[in-house]
């Protein structure tokens, strides 16, 4: 039995922090219905986050939206859960042009974030393949492209260098390492990136590029495949 319920207070602080809609709650509250019964069968999300499920996931992923409010086309690298892609899809729902490419490898959790689309009538489209595969078939123009706990950092900049090169603007979400991850980058990549602390507490950062550029253009790709 997997229905350990999310507390009313977690829930509150969580819509506290990153207010939305009416609507966009109702959305919200049954993609987190259909996650809780399909966590049951497929691992979502780590079991000790549930009860903070709000706080964690849903609060953290819709912050995003506030560091760029008019990105209306998001490509989500890894999508997983639907963290942030999903959220962000419930979200944008009401905005005419929106549209967010979830990109998951895993069968499972792809026909989880189909349903997840489904039944909170969120505008959303779903690439079953690897990241690096997925990139270059998704057609026209990209707002921003995000990613939560799915590669290192320079591996996630590679991937997105595509896309950040047509104008999109990427914001990845990392965790108290991020310094270290951002040292290791720069080994590959000149970036100048603006750090963000999460709205959510704890250690948690975003790391907002508008600019990649190959510091060996000439160089093979390392390890830029996820």
């Amino acid at each position: 039995m997997v229905k350990e319920s999310t507390s009313p207070s977690d829930k509150a602080v969580a819509l506290a922090l990153t207010p939305v809609s009416r609507e966009t709650e109702a959305r919200l509250d049954r993609y987190v219905d259909l996650l809780r019964e399909w966590q049951a069968k497929t691992n979502l999300v780590a079991p000790s986050t549930l009860p903070n499920l709000w706080t964690r996931h849903i609060s953290d992923s819709l912050q995003l939206l506030t560091i760029a409010p008019s990105a209306r086309i998001w490509a989500d690298f890894g999508s997983g859960g639907g963290f942030p892609g999903v959220v962000l899809a419930c979200a944008l729902a009401e905005t005419p042009g929106a549209m967010v490419h979830l990109i998951e490898r895993n069968a499972k959790k792809a026909a989880f974030l189909r349903e997840a689309l489904r039944i909170t009538q969120s505008p959303g489209v779903i690439h079953l393949a690897d990241i690096g595969d997925s990139v270059d078939r998704i057609t026209g123009p990209v707002d921003c492209v995000t990613a939560r706990a799915v590669a290192p950092l320079h591996q996630l900049i590679g991937l997105a260098e595509p896309l950040v090169k047509k104008g999109a603007k990427a914001l990845f979400l990392k965790g108290q390492d991020v310094e270290a991850e951002l040292t290791e980058a720069t080994k590959y990549w000149n970036i100048k990136p603006h750090l963000h602390s999460s709205r959510t507490g704890g250690h948690g950062w975003i790391v907002e590029l508008d600019r990649i550029e190959r510091r060996n253009p000439s160089a093979p790709d390392q390890g830029i495949r996820a």
